[in-house]
């Protein structure tokens, strides 16, 4: 299942489910249309806010967070 349909799927079940709903960097990244290593300069220099982190301290980005990244993306790379 693609990112994209996790996103529409995850909104189509409302409830718990979506504030539960958690990515990876990669499938933000992939979701977006960047790289993984674009989103952590992104978050490095300030354009987007830092996610929070798992007990390993990877980033685990939330609904809210994904669509901020690609809100900024669209922003920024208007055609």
């Amino acid at each position: 299942m693609g990112n994209n349909q996790l996103l529409t799927q995850s909104k189509a079940e409302g409830g718990d489910k979506v504030s539960n709903q958690r990515f990876t960097i990669t499938e933000v990244a992939k979701f977006v249309g960047v790289s993984a290593k674009t989103i952590a300069r992104w978050e490095r220099v300030g354009k987007v806010r830092k996610p929070k982190r798992d007990w390993r301290g990877w980033r685990v980005y939330g609904e809210s967070d994904v669509s901020h990244i690609k809100e900024f993306h669209e922003t920024v790379f208007e055609a």
